[in-house]
């Protein structure tokens, strides 16, 4: 298995209603100091995946996407619909954090 399908597979795993930060998740497919790695594996999916990319955000409670652009729309809505709250742009990672112990 190559490092994007370790990172696919730890992704695919990601509960809805929580999130995975990119070292995280980086940490979890065995590649620890690699998160900007799972970052351009992020970017770089095809559109139309199945994979739920938008459950992996930073490690400060926000989405990395630019405010004004519609991948930043896109993925707070998803999370949103999957009971994620924001206020004033961010949210809880504490309370979001998935905990995959």
């Amino acid at each position: 298995m190559n490092n994007k399908e370790k990172i696919w597979q730890v992704v695919s795993q990601i509960p809805a209603g929580r999130v995975a930060t990119y070292g995280q998740v980086a940490r979890m497919a065995g590649l620890p100091g690699h998160a900007r790695y799972v970052g351009y594996t992020m970017k770089m999916l095809p559109a139309g995946t199945n994979l739920p990319w938008h459950r992996v955000v930073n490690s400060r409670g926000k989405l990395s996407f630019r405010v004004d652009s519609s991948q930043h729309q896109s993925q707070k809505q998803k999370l949103e619909a999957e009971g994620v709250v924001f206020i004033k742009g961010r949210f809880a990672l504490r309370e979001y954090q998935w905990d995959a112990a």
